[in-house]
């Protein structure tokens, strides 16, 4: 089919983790009741909700351990739980909490409030009620944008931030690289300064930007067509057939990506490349050659790219890892991680 002539890191940037970790080992759903789950073996987690502003609460998981204070924050559509057989194997060196982000499992679903430097903010949020002193920050997946905005933004709040597949454009822009979503975004608002009533007064200015960002959009469009070059659209669904129904924290977080660039912290990323394509291409080596190295050539540019923006990183590639690395790759993970949280101060 069409859709294995995408690359792996493009499908999984926006997915659910519900779909991203199909055919992954998962721990159970928490039993809803409780609010976590019994780890074998382990005591269970503890779970407590936190106030980040007027009505909103999220759900903050505290799986125990003793010395530094580490966050885990899950992908997009996952909730903390998703942690529950990987956070036990950090709690000998630190203290390891999990996040649920506004809009996804127990924690509050408000009707806005899901713009990258908002969801920052409320990881911020927690580790003041919570009283943590410089956590470290680990982000799998679109995770890496709430990393980012706090390294940027407030980067004495925390010791280090550990990206797990997660340091793609959403968590750090170049624009030699560009992004078509973010690079869109830009453009709509750039336009709107065009319309009547929203007008900008710097007009020549406004048309030196959207120059710019037309030129940006056309490369990110170039490259897009090369990629679905053998790609086979489906039919058009009929005008009165029913569309699936996108959560509004879903459409808010993918409306509300940011650019980050300047991220001042310590930093850890671990990259699939090439990433794992299951029984995808079994039969077809060559099929399986084609996709691999196009996968490389999305992931190899943005992973240099951060390599050369943030000279505090540390940058890793595993090859054939799935994009839900800290199952399929625990163990590289943890050693990393470990190296990493050893050599902070």
């Amino acid at each position: 089919m069409g859709t294995k002539t995408l690359t792996a890191a493009r499908l999984c940037l926006f997915l659910p983790a519900c779909a991203i970790c199909a055919g992954e080992p998962q721990p159970a759903a928490p039993p809803a009741a409780q609010g976590a789950q019994a780890t074998a073996g382990k005591t269970k987690p503890t779970v407590q909700f936190v106030t980040v502003e007027e009505g909103v609460k999220l759900e903050v998981v505290d799986w125990g351990g003793s010395g530094r204070p580490l966050i885990l924050l899950a992908a997009l559509g996952a909730d903390a739980h998703i942690y529950d057989k990987f956070a036990p194997k950090l709690t000998g060196t630190c203290h390891v909490y999990g996040i649920t982000r506004r809009g996804f499992g127990a924690s509050s679903v408000p009707a806005s409030g899901y713009s990258a430097d908002r969801l920052g903010d409320d990881v911020l949020a927690v580790i003041d009620s919570l009283k943590l002193d410089r956590p470290v920050l680990v982000g799998h997946s679109m995770a890496g944008e709430e990393l980012s905005s706090v390294g940027s933004r407030r980067p004495e709040k925390v010791a280090g931030l550990i990206y797990l597949e997660a340091a793609y454009p959403y968590a750090f822009y170049d624009p030699a690289v560009g992004d078509l979503t973010i690079d869109s975004l830009e453009l709509r608002a750039e336009l709107e300064g065009l319309l009547p009533g929203k007008g900008r007064p710097d007009q020549k200015k406004l048309t030196e930007e959207l120059l710019r960002s037309v030129a940006r959009i056309e490369k990110d469009l170039k490259a897009r067509q090369e990629e679905l070059k053998d790609y086979t659209d489906p039919p058009r669904p009929s005008p009165n057939e029913p569309r699936p129904a996108v959560p509004v924290a879903i459409q808010g977080i993918v409306a509300g990506q940011q650019e980050y660039t300047d991220i001042r912290v310590p930093v850890l990323a671990i990259y699939a490349m090439p990433h794992d394509f299951g029984g995808a291409f079994k039969d077809d080596p060559a099929a399986r050659a084609k996709a691999e190295a196009g996968d490389i050539a999305y992931v190899g540019p943005q992973a240099d790219a951060f390599a050369r923006g943030v000279p505090s990183a540390r940058v890793v590639r595993i090859a054939h890892a799935s994009h839900v690395i800290f199952m399929s790759n625990e163990a590289d993970v943890l050693r990393e991680m470990n190296a990493f949280l050893g050599g902070l101060h």
